[in-house]
């Protein structure tokens, strides 16, 4: 039978135990029981029992051995614990002590008290280092609590600020172990701002002291390695570095200010920035535009390298422009036009490079300038835009255009100051969309702004000049185009055929031409230009055509079938000017149809036609010079009906 708790039961007694283990026993019972007595059994039970005995009490011996192991562990261990307390109790109370004594011993004179001054003065320097010492130990330990009661000790003593000292190096490290200094900083603030408060009894002061202890050793360390080796080598890489660097710092100062750094952190933050970078923010706008210069100035270069260009100087003003305008509206050979074989000296791509390059600059500007020197700087940047993009490259591109524009009585002549046009229209609405995006938000509060629209109205008024006299000169050989065409393959005897009998009825081989001519110079005034560009260059255009052909109708002498086909070529022209889609020219050609039909109506019917709907408001000597015209004017017949 198995030992149990039971026969162990309090109050515990000898003879009982063993009555109960004889009555659990079989055959341990009287005689008279159910089962007869069995000393053999009862006796072995016994030795059994009193074995498992034995086992128990060794088992029992081990933990109680175990026991008074651990409880004498405890005891020492709590002893200790009294005694460091006691020990830290009595720190507490000489440092009280201490301090008394040495803020006595400052009144006492030296000559007399010296000897006491001075051992005063070196127990409270050997206690504050125990102190300090105590707190450092802690701090590794990371026992916040014992922390609290040595920095609360430590608070009246002049060491206090050597303990956050210890308190701010010691934080620190292990902390930079990222490739990401600024999020390295950020955490370690973080962890600060969560302790620093159940240590301190001013948490504000300690964490702007560890704050400002990393920007000024850390933060500046690490920007002075990272823009002094390009600064003077790589202007690119310095301002990128820079405007990282700074927007960096600057982000970090924002997470900064969520934290209890005490009154005026805003201030106290921008003061730790600007330490830090001074010394480049002072000279960074002379940097920048150095930069943007020579960027500039190498990516205009690239291109006119790209095209085996070498840029010439166009003259302006004085013998040079005059003998320009003397050209163009006498046609005098004063010089050759230049030949650039329909190369405009535009380029999409290179307008791109530069304006990144400057929309970049804005965003340093933006960033790195100081708000009462921002819109003067954003202004040099601007000027620079112009002076490059503007002056260096659309300018230039117009000039050379106007110089390529042969003269009106040129043949067949590249007319490709179109394509010049419309490139430059699309360059300036990029430019015009960095000046509203980038720049005006910069300048929109100064008086600058008003500076900028001049200058930027400026350049518009001399493109636009430029432009209205290119696309002139361009009409001008369009109809000298067509002049040529008139001239080369209309004959006398279009209009007085020999046979009148054996005339098909059709428009002209110079009419065919030239409507040919003019389908394609419309389509591509239409593809050059946009919005009301393209209705009043048109205009300009079918007015111009429809003088020349009026004029080029008043050579000839027709005959009743010439009058005919000149009416079909009219209506031709006439067709060809509703591709214009201008009512005014439509009108014009219309009203050239009706004249026409002065050279086929009979006699009788010449007063009938002239107050006609069309001809009735036309000037007389417009439509006698019509009637002269036809071959049967000097008969008596016809001046007497027409007069």
């Amino acid at each position: 039978m198995a030992t149990t708790a039971e026969l162990f039961e309090e109050p515990f007694v000898a003879d009982e135990y063993i009555e109960r283990l004889v009555w659990r026993t079989p055959g341990g019972g009287s005689r008279g029981g159910p089962e007869a007595f069995d000393p053999k059994r009862l006796l072995e039970e016994f030795v059994n029992h009193i074995q498992e005995l034995q086992l128990m009490d060794e088992r029992i011996q081990r933990k109680v051995e175990k026991l008074e192991q651990q409880c004498q562990k405890e005891a020492k261990e709590f002893a200790k614990k009294v005694q460091e307390l006691q020990k830290s109790n009595q720190i507490k109370e000489a440092a009280d002590i201490i301090q008394k004594l040495h803020l006595i011993a400052q009144e006492l004179p030296f000559d007399r008290f010296s000897e006491v001054k001075s051992k005063i003065a070196s127990k409270y320097h050997d206690l504050e280092c125990q102190l300090i010492q105590e707190f450092t130990s802690a701090q590794r330990r990371g026992e916040i609590s014992r922390m609290r009661e040595v920095a609360a000790v430590l608070l009246h003593f002049k060491g206090y600020s050597h303990c956050v000292d210890v308190y701010i190096k010691q934080c620190q490290e292990g902390a930079y172990l990222r490739n990401d200094i600024f999020e390295d900083a950020a955490i370690l603030c973080q962890r600060v701002n969560k302790q620093v408060g159940d240590i301190f009894s001013n948490p504000e002061t300690v964490l702007a002291k560890l704050i400002q202890n990393v920007f000024e050793i850390k933060l500046q360390s690490f920007v002075k390695d990272q823009l002094e080796e390009c600064r003077k080598s790589d202007a690119e890489q310095y301002l990128k570095n820079l405007y990282d660097l700074y927007t960096r710092t600057t982000n970090l100062s924002s997470k900064l200010m969520e934290f209890n750094l005490g009154t005026d952190k805003q201030t106290f933050l921008t003061k730790l920035i600007k330490s830090i970078f001074i010394s480049y923010l002072e000279n960074y706008i002379e940097v920048e535009t150095g930069y943007l210069k020579s960027r500039s100035a190498m990516i205009l270069q690239r291109y006119y390298d790209s095209k085996n260009h070498q840029k010439r100087s166009i003259g302006t003003g004085g013998i040079q422009d005059l003998k320009e305008r003397i050209r163009q509206r006498t046609n005098l050979p004063l010089g050759p036009s230049i030949d650039t074989h329909g190369e405009t000296f535009l380029s999409q791509e290179v307008v791109v490079n530069l304006l990144q390059e400057t929309k970049q600059a804005f965003e340093r500007c933006h960033r790195l300038s100081d708000p009462s020197d921002l819109p003067r700087n954003a202004f040099r940047i601007f000027t620079i835009l112009v002076e490059f993009l503007c002056i260096e490259h659309i300018d230039y591109a117009l000039e050379t255009g106007l110089a390529g524009i042969p003269s009106s009585d040129s043949r067949n002549a590249n007319l490709y100051f179109l394509d010049v046009v419309q490139q430059a229209n699309t360059i300036f609405h990029l430019f015009d969309k960095q000046f509203n995006d980038h720049l005006m938000p910069l300048i929109s509060s100064s008086p600058k702004l008003s500076e900028c629209l001049q200058k930027k109205k400026e350049i518009i008024e001399q493109m636009e000049m430029k432009l209205d006299t290119g696309i002139d000169r361009t009409l001008n050989c369009m109809i000298g185009q067509m002049k040529h065409i008139l001239a080369s393959e209309q004959k006398k005897t279009d209009f007085k055929p020999e046979d009148e009998n054996n005339v098909l009825i059709q428009y002209t081989n110079a009419c065919v031409k030239v409507c040919a001519y003019v389908r394609k110079q419309v389509e591509k005034i239409k593809n050059s230009m946009d919005g009301k560009n393209v209705d009043t260059v048109l205009m300009e255009l079918g007015v111009r055509f429809h003088r020349l052909i009026y004029e080029h109708l008043q050579q000839y002498s027709y005959s009743c079938m010439g009058g005919m086909l000149a009416i079909c070529d009219v209506a031709e022209y006439r067709k060809c000017a509703k591709d214009f889609k201008i009512p005014m020219v439509l009108h014009l050609f219309d009203t050239l149809h009706a004249l026409c039909n002065l050279l086929v109506v009979a006699p009788d019917n010449l007063k009938q036609v002239c107050s006609g709907e069309q001809l009735a408001n036309l000037d007389k000597n417009i439509l006698h010079s019509f009637v002269q015209l036809r071959a049967d004017y000097r008969s008596a017949r016809l001046a007497r009906h027409f007069s």
